[in-house]
């Protein structure tokens, strides 16, 4: 009898990703058609499902390599979001600056008041504080694309996300600062790194911004090298980050922004970076998901629900009274507010970056985690609805 050389057995393991990832994606696009619920909505609730910590589907065995496509996709939604952004707009009306300001620094000083009040630790209280201010450019970004929106609403949203997330991830790094230097008894190389990383961060992400338009020129500028050349660029600086222990965050905003600034056309870019930008997405959204553990969210779920009220009312509550100031209705200020909720992504890819460096926070953080899970899912809905009720959408724009 002829013997088969080759074994197949089939490695389950090595199955799970590409069968979530499809799995999420079929029921994603379904779900959306039946519901019109944003599809970054359901990837999450996919993601949550089959975790290792609820149904055992999905592990992180190999945490680095997910953690870092987890990036790339994160990092092509950050500078597709950096480009969006309009420093001569904030020039022209510095009041959305001072907005951002405002309603990030309420927000961190009323999240942090509340966690303190729960009995949490000043160190816990300050990170739960300085993530919640964030706004994760992953969900506006990916709702701002689905709903073809645009207008006053929609512009101040990509403007507030970025200083929010800017801010949060300084006001991070300063966090970590002193908490490596209670351990150390130094203050001097803690802080030396922290602005060694941020600096770092932005000014790869500004040469690439220089760099990069210079390649597209040189090529003319066509449709494919356009999608592609800026598609490398971006994986090629989340990888470098990664590999150097940086802020692939601040360093793709700062791509995307340097790329605006050099007048680098993205007429021809594809949409969401085209097949790549969509697969990559449904990956990052199920992956953000399934490293929260329903017991945690269990452990922190009062603290947590009171994070989401507080957050959400600060932030609306922020918009809305420095509306008129700034050149809105008050109506469209709170809306604006409103449309701020999204967080998950943000959050977790920080806090999966600092594990992966070695610091471990999310133990301490059920609270936060409760906050993400309820946010990941709601979250993306509560700013797709802002939208329609600014009619910034073309359905509402048509009636």
């Amino acid at each position: 009898m002829t013997q088969f050389p080759l074994n197949f057995s089939l490695n389950l393991a090595e199955l799970a990703w590409p069968f979530a990832i499809a799995l999420a994606w079929i029921i994603g696009e379904f779900a959306h058609r039946w519901t019109r619920l944003p599809r970054i909505s359901i990837y999450g609730v996919v993601g949550f499902l089959m975790a290792n910590a609820q149904i055992g589907f999905l592990s992180h065995l190999d945490h680095g390599a997910i953690l870092l496509f987890a990036n790339i996709a994160f990092g092509l939604i950050l500078f597709e979001f950096g480009y969006r952004i309009n420093v001569r707009w904030l020039q022209a009306n510095p009041w959305i600056g001072v907005t951002g300001l405002i309603e990030a620094s309420t927000t961190f000083i009323a999240v942090f008041f509340v966690a303190q009040w729960f009995g949490t630790t000043t160190l816990v209280s300050l990170i739960m504080a300085s993530l919640s201010m964030a706004t994760s450019p992953a969900g506006v970004m990916r709702v701002i694309n689905e709903q073809r929106s645009a207008g006053q609403v929609t512009e101040r949203i990509l403007h507030l996300s970025a200083i929010n997330c800017v801010l949060a991830v300084i006001s991070f790094q300063v966090i970590v600062m002193f908490w490596k230097a209670q351990g150390s008894g130094n203050l001097l190389q803690p802080a030396m790194h922290s602005l060694v990383v941020l600096g770092a961060s932005v000014g790869l992400g500004a040469l690439f911004g220089l760099v990069v338009p210079v390649i597209l020129k040189r090529l003319g500028n066509l449709t494919q090298d356009t999608t592609v050349a800026l598609a490398l660029g971006v994986i090629l600086l989340v990888a470098l980050t990664h590999a150097a222990r940086l802020s692939p965050i601040l360093a793709t905003l700062s791509f995307g922004l340097m790329a605006r600034h050099r007048r680098v056309s993205l007429n021809r870019l594809q949409k969401n970076f085209g097949v790549l930008g969509d697969l990559l997405t449904v990956m990052l959204f199920v992956y953000a998901a399934s490293t929260l553990e329903w017991q945690r969210v269990m452990t922190g779920a009062s603290l947590g629900l009171a994070l989401f009220a507080v957050r959400s009312g600060v932030k609306m509550l922020a918009s809305a009274s420095l509306a008129h100031v700034s050149g809105i209705s008050a109506r469209k200020g709170l809306l604006t507010g409103a449309a701020l909720a999204p967080i998950s992504v943000f959050v977790i890819l920080t806090l999966e970056q600092t594990r992966y460096l070695g610091i471990a926070f999310a133990d301490e953080l059920a609270a936060l985690v409760a906050m993400t899970l309820l946010l990941e899912v709601i979250g993306p809905v509560i700013t797709q609805q802002a939208l329609i009720l600014a009619r910034e959408t073309p359905e509402k724009t048509e009636t």
